[in-house]
């Protein structure tokens, strides 16, 4: 099975890695998976001293000149471009059509109703395809089913990667709905509140410098535990194994949860500019 990177620029952190990930999978799962071929908009990454053509001789990836050679090419697509969602909708509505297994990287979407409208053009054009965190593949989340919990995380900017916080909340309410959020802000730093059906709440704290960690209460016992397991690979695992089944790791409702915390969040935080 040959799979296609489309990003803003092909030279970024997650395609980087991805390639060694998905190699490690496929031979993990015995699933005939690799990355085939590229397609990036901008040609020289910002991110990187490297360019497309660079990037796929270092990766022995075949550059495609458009998307939709990449498409036409691909027996399975990845949508990169991690820090850029706002591309994510033109690129899925040029991808979408083919009707092939789609993984969205984060974020998925700008806010839910881009979100949403992703989803439709999916079922539209009956292309199954899925968006997650890596964070939701976490080991030290199983088990968990706290009344209440804090998580802490960091990471460059608030709006870029609160989508992994938001992610392990939605794991860690499953089956309840998010029912609203407020913020407060020092500088870099942010504390959220967070309410769901059922009476569960949580707190988000972020600060560029802090790990990932959760520390949650059940039954007024309380359990701290780091975010150190191998989570990329882990997803990097499902991502492959959706490709080889073509069965959906995360609901569509999972992924309008974590949008509709991180775009409630964000209103928030904007609000106090």
């Amino acid at each position: 099975m040959k799979i296609g990177f489309v990003d803003y620029y092909i030279a970024e952190w997650h395609a980087n890695n991805y390639p060694a990930w998905f190699a490690a999978a496929s031979k993990e799962l015995g699933a005939d998976v690799e990355i085939a071929y590229a397609w990036a908009e901008k040609y020289d990454s910002p991110a990187y001293n490297m360019n497309t053509d660079e990037w796929c001789a270092k990766y022995g990836v075949k550059k495609c000149e458009t998307i939709e050679e990449l498409c036409e090419k691909s027996d399975a697509i990845v949508v990169l471009a991690p820090s850029n969602p706002e591309k994510h909708l033109r690129y899925a509505e040029k991808v979408l059509p083919y009707g092939k297994l789609t993984y969205i990287d984060k974020t998925f979407a700008p806010d839910v109703a881009t979100a949403e409208k992703i989803f439709e053009l999916g079922e539209k054009y009956g292309a199954k395809l899925f968006s997650s965190s890596a964070l939701r593949y976490a080991t030290e989340l199983k088990g968990l089913a706290p009344d209440s919990f804090i998580v802490t995380g960091g990471g460059s900017n608030f709006p870029e990667y609160l989508v992994h916080q938001a992610e392990i909340a939605s794991v860690l309410t499953s089956g309840e709905s998010f029912v609203g959020g407020s913020v407060t802000r020092n500088g870099a730093q942010r504390v959220c509140s967070l309410e769901f059906t059922g009476g569960k709440r949580a707190t988000l704290i972020f600060s560029p410098s802090l790990p990932f960690t959760v520390c949650a209460e059940t039954n007024g016992e309380d359990a701290f535990r780091e975010l150190n397991s191998d989570y990329f690979a882990a997803l990097i695992r499902d991502i492959t194994g959706f490709f080889a089944r073509g069965v959906v790791p995360v609901a569509k409702e999972e992924t309008l949860k974590v949008m509709s915390i991180r775009e409630a969040l964000i209103n928030a935080d904007e609000k106090l500019k």
